[in-house]
């Protein structure tokens, strides 16, 4: 029986360690040949001796398990080496299938005390990153469209975050990033249907070196249970998304770890109010406005922190 990702061929950013590298060895399980992408070149292990890159190490993993991968050391938020690395899948294996957006980095701090700094690395890496890496993808899709005279395979799976759904305080960067990464999605989506391409983004939760203080306080089993927080619980998602069976899902938002998958629901309207005359005034407005948000409850916004409290049961 062929495997559901076999002839496929998929590229991961951010694929050296943790989710990156759980979603590469999963889609690889699948038939897929990888493009393992990681910034971080090969160098010297703490005693000293040769060590390979991140991305080697996980694309060697793959081989020594059957399957076909190659790695990539490139940095996904440069436009150029961005291109570098889709253009890698295409020459390697003649075409690209699959794009998995998760190279990532956290700089927490609350809004009042960010850098500037903090704040343009965030967004250049998560949002810029996968603006990169999309714009190549669907240039390639595109091409291979007009050549074939009709649709293609392609698949897209972005990596938001429950920062953005939840409001999280001391992310600004990181949740405006995320949300940035919804709309790229959505207008992703709309934009490539029609040449075969599907784009949808999810919001993990899971424990890696990036997140391990975010997580400090969930303990890890000590009976050998598979943690609620391994990424392992998130990559058969990613693999369903990226295959043909997800055809129908499109412009979709997951939020997946432990057990459980959410879909979200689009933003809906919740209330619509019309001016009686030409054009509203303050007045109107305060008459309006005011009385609808005295029976609001205190706090709420337009973010969704009850996320944050969805367990598996």
């Amino acid at each position: 029986m062929a495997l559901p990702l076999q002839g496929l061929t998929a590229v991961v950013t951010g694929a050296g360690r943790g989710l990156g590298r759980a979603e590469a060895l999963e889609l690889a399980r699948l038939g897929a040949s990888v493009v393992v992408n990681d910034f971080g070149r090969p160098g010297r292990d703490g005693s000293g001796a040769a060590s390979a890159g991140p991305a080697e190490e996980v694309a060697a993993e793959i081989r020594a398990a059957g399957g076909e991968a190659v790695a990539h050391a490139g940095d996904v938020a440069d436009f150029a080496q961005a291109e570098e690395l889709v253009r890698l899948a295409v020459d390697t294996y003649g075409k690209l299938d699959v794009l998995v957006n998760n190279a990532g980095i956290l700089r927490d701090r609350m809004v009042f005390s960010m850098s500037e700094e903090e704040w343009d690395s965030v967004i250049r890496v998560h949002l810029k990153g996968h603006f990169n890496t999309t714009r190549f993808a669907a240039a390639h899709w595109r091409e291979r469209s007009k050549a074939a005279g009709g649709p293609v395979y392609g698949r897209i799976v972005n990596t938001s975050s429950e920062a953005f759904l939840g409001g999280s305080a001391g992310q600004p960067n990181y949740a405006a990033a995320k949300g940035g990464i919804v709309g790229l999605t959505t207008s992703t989506a709309l934009a490539l249907a029609k040449y075969g391409v599907t784009a949808n983004a999810i919001c993990p939760r899971a424990r890696t070196r990036m997140t391990e203080d975010v997580f400090a306080g969930f303990q890890v089993p000590e009976d050998g249970a598979l943690d609620a927080l391994a990424p392992e619980h998130v990559a058969p998602l990613v693999g369903y998304l990226a295959s043909p069976a997800a055809a129908r899902a499109n412009g979709q938002l997951f939020v997946v770890h432990g057990g459980i998958v959410v879909i979200m629901e689009r933003p809906r309207v919740a209330a619509k109010f019309d001016t009686a005359k030409e054009s509203f005034s303050f007045e109107e407005l305060d008459g309006l406005l005011t009385p609808h948000y005295a029976d609001r409850p205190v706090g709420e916004t337009f973010a969704a922190p009850e996320v944050l409290g969805l367990r598996h049961e």
